[in-house]
């Protein structure tokens, strides 16, 4: 291969709207990928130049579960892509900008990954996202409907209460809607309540184990500490003081950033480990449960965070919540209540449009 058709190909990979080599090119944009790339899953992320889908990008880049990976926003995609392109693992990488672009960077993907949406200011609620994120997950979510109507979606965008039953909607709308294919990023709670926990124990959080059910905002995160793994015994002051900083773990780390963000690298890290258990589930390991924002019927509610058993065709089964003590069961019933209101306002959001 002469100089300028290797150049054409990396170039393609980058920009795979752009023809570089003219129509009577050998070198046709289908056949632009990296020799010897790996053989994998088709991932793409959806508002990757944000905070969070840069970390969260190039942690994808080096999971080996990953063949393709394809970065969409509607600014600075190109910088994002050429960056990340550059590390020398084996998935190859492509960028797409604006709305008139989602269709190509949808398109055959297996997992698609939402981080996309504004992020918590000092002072904001997670509602006050409500507006400007539900509108931006319905867009995304027509997108996936029509182009990758099979893939498993993983729903970072918050408030995820909410915009997890909004996608759902808009599947349903489009006819494509599969329960077990919609998964609520709640990681970075059960991520946090395994760093808290351990604190408390003197234990390497790697060997802590701490299932989180409810939501994924506020009084809504509920960690079961009745269950951590290994089983352990807390005081009362240790269960409210964890409860809490598990509760107000976002709000941590937006008081800490001061007006410079909120959670992203710690939300990024919890996102992928949560993209490589899918992936893992997708190639058919056995054994991989974690806990998600999912359609569910564990209580009354439609949808509700627990374990799941990820599989082949997602969330191929949803675990019932185990025996809880007398301060989990009253805070299970704070939780339903926020809960519900939380998924009413994003199944009218849908209706009312």
């Amino acid at each position: 291969m002469d100089p300028n058709q290797r150049l054409a190909r990396f170039a393609a990979h980058l920009h795979p709207q752009k023809s570089v080599l003219g129509e009577n090119s050998m070198l046709s944009l289908q056949d632009c990928r990296a020799k010897g790339g790996a053989s994998g899953f088709k991932v793409a992320i959806l508002g990757a130049a944000g905070g969070i889908g840069q970390p969260l990008a190039m942690l994808m880049k080096i999971n080996p579960l990953v063949s393709v990976l394809h970065l969409y926003d509607v600014v600075n995609t190109p910088g994002v892509t050429a960056d990340i392109s550059h590390m020398d693992t084996s998935a190859v990488v492509r960028g797409f900008l604006g709305a008139q672009e989602l269709e190509n960077a949808l398109t055959g993907m297996d997992l698609v990954i939402i981080p996309a949406g504004v992020p918590r200011k000092p002072g904001m609620t997670r509602d006050d996202l409500f507006n400007i994120n539900a509108g931006i997950v319905k867009t995304l979510c027509e997108g996936i409907a029509k182009s990758c109507p099979n893939a498993v979606v993983n729903l970072i965008s918050n408030p995820v209460n909410s915009t997890v039953p909004i996608a759902a909607e808009v599947f349903k709308k489009a006819g494509t809607y599969d329960p077990k294919k919609l998964l609520g990023v709640t990681m970075l709670d059960v991520v946090r309540a395994n760093t808290f926990v351990a604190e408390v124990l003197g234990l390497d959080p790697q060997q802590v184990s701490v299932p989180v059910v409810g939501g994924h905002a506020g009084v809504t995160i509920l960690p079961l500490l009745s269950q951590v793994k290994p089983s352990s015994s807390f005081t009362q002051e240790e269960i409210e003081y964890l409860t809490k900083r598990i509760q107000d773990g976002g709000t941590e780390v937006v008081q800490a950033k001061a007006g410079a963000g909120s959670a992203t690298l710690s939300m990024a890290y919890a996102a992928v480990k949560f993209a490589d258990a899918c992936l893992r589930g997708l190639r058919g390991d056995a054994g991989v449960v974690e806990c998600a924002f999912v359609s569910s019927q564990v209580t009354e509610l439609p949808f509700f965070a627990s374990k799941v058993r990820l599989g082949r065709g997602g969330a191929e089964e949803v675990y019932q919540l185990g025996p809880l003590n007398e301060y989990e069961r009253a805070g299970l019933e704070k939780a339903k209540k926020e809960l519900s209101e939380s998924i009413q306002k994003g199944v009218s959001f849908i209706s009312s449009k």
